[in-house]
């Protein structure tokens, strides 16, 4: 079983951009005694229980092994255990994305560009609405670079705020400072508030926000840090008896176990898992996941360009299963649904603003209406809800783009789902 890194699902800021399916070499060990090495370690209970004293735990995962960082003189004692399995919990590094990079919108001062941008217009049906409404008593968990829980347009909303990157504690409560920006400004578009009258609206801007901390500022993390986060949002729904929806603008282009049975365990639970198709496309067979998981909701990206009548895909929105197409019928590597995510602007670190791109734009939109809906039909199951996601997205075909087709097509899944 190999683990690997993974990175935020969008266009990132300032120069350079992050990419959501960058691959990292696997089996290495480290290259001294004191370079750092991430591992799962997995085998018979009074092996890995000897093992665990000897190097400690960061995360235990049960029957999946748990994880630890070691150097290289603790990887090598371990690997005498013929008994025990070792591998590595892999890095990616940060890449160049061909999609453009963040163009600066408000500032802190003077506000937001549009305080309901053009992707709050689309999915409201309304180009003159002046404000959103909605989402009360619904949790957000935005697992990201964390969020900026001062700004302006975000403090209202902030509930839980958890930090699972730091090296020396695996959990860190009441902490999750963002020095990206990736993470507030999805935060932002789901749940902004519009602050003291001049900020910037999101979709819900009446729902909870609980910002997990699951990527680096340089806008990457380790499977086992983001499958553990996954469950904790999935028992903080229990604890609180509190209906929950995981946002993740996160991604990779491998399946990941530790992920992958995380997102079982949290939509188990009634947890409702949205995440990002990823920034590849436009070929086919480029989602990316936990988006390509049949228990997650996997969101393409549109742009604001009519074609064929509607809106239009985005060349780097990455795309399902040709395969699959027409059936409405969701299997692992199927798009869902798409929502606005080209040239964004959302709520910023520094407590401005600013425009990005990326399927990382479109998932909080969908997450956003999902904490709507969830509101106002508190009754519905997290299956039934999604659902309903589903059935509106019907009603707005996406016809535009390369692969965009009549009914459920490899791009844009079953439409885009808008606010009644």
């Amino acid at each position: 079983m190999k683990k690997r890194k993974v990175v935020g699902a969008s266009v990132l800021s300032f120069v350079m951009g992050v990419s959501m399916f960058a691959t990292g070499a696997f089996g290495q060990q480290p290259n001294s005694q004191e370079e750092p090495l991430r591992v799962i370690i997995q085998g018979p209970s009074a092996d890995k229980a000897q093992a665990k004293k000897t190097v400690g735990v960061r995360w235990d995962f049960g029957a999946e092994g748990f994880t630890t960082t070691v150097n290289s003189k603790q990887y090598q004692a371990l690997l005498k255990n013929k008994n025990l399995s070792i591998e590595r919990v892999e890095e990616v590094q940060l890449a160049p994305n061909k999609e453009a990079a963040a163009k600066p919108g408000g500032s802190a001062n003077s506000g937001p560009s549009d305080r309901t941008p053009w992707g709050i217009q689309a999915i409201y049906n309304d180009s003159a609405i002046q404000s959103t409404s909605g989402g009360a008593g619904i949790k957000v968990a935005v697992l990201d670079t964390g969020a900026n829980t001062s700004h302006a347009d975000l403090t209202n909303r902030v509930e839980q705020c958890k930090d699972f990157t730091q090296n020396k504690s695996p959990l860190i409560e009441g902490s999750c400072s963002d020095g990206n920006g990736h993470g507030t400004h999805v935060a932002g578009t789901v749940l902004a508030d519009g602050g003291t009258g001049q900020g910037i609206y999101g979709v819900a801007p009446e729902a909870d926000l609980w910002a997990y901390k699951v990527l680096n500022n340089r806008g990457s993390g380790y499977s086992d840090d983001i499958a553990s986060a996954i469950r904790k949002a999935a028992d903080e729904a229990t604890r609180t008896g509190s209906k929950v929806i995981i946002s993740m603008s996160l991604g990779s282009s491998a399946k990941d176990s530790l992920i992958s049975s995380a997102v079982d365990y949290a939509y188990g639970k009634g947890v409702l898992v949205i995440a990002a198709a990823g920034n590849d496309g436009p070929s086919s067979n480029t989602i990316g996941y936990p988006g390509a998981l049949v228990n997650a909701v996997a969101v393409a990206a549109l742009e604001d360009v009519q074609q064929n009548g509607t809106y239009r895909v985005a060349d780097f929105s990455s795309r399902g299963n040709p395969a699959t197409d027409g059936d409405y019928v969701i299997q692992e590597r199927d798009v869902e649904v798409s929502a606005p995510g080209r040239a964004i602007e959302s709520t910023w670190y520094d407590g401005s603003y600013n425009t990005i791109s990326g399927t990382s734009m479109a998932t909080p939109h969908v997450s956003g209406l999902a904490a709507k809906i969830w509101a106002e039909s508190p009754s519905l199951s997290h299956t039934q809800l999604r659902k309903e996601l589903q059935d509106r997205a019907k009603l707005y075909d996406i016809k535009g783009g390369t692969g965009a087709a009549t009914g459920d097509d490899y791009a844009s899944g079953y439409g885009f789902p808008r606010v009644r």
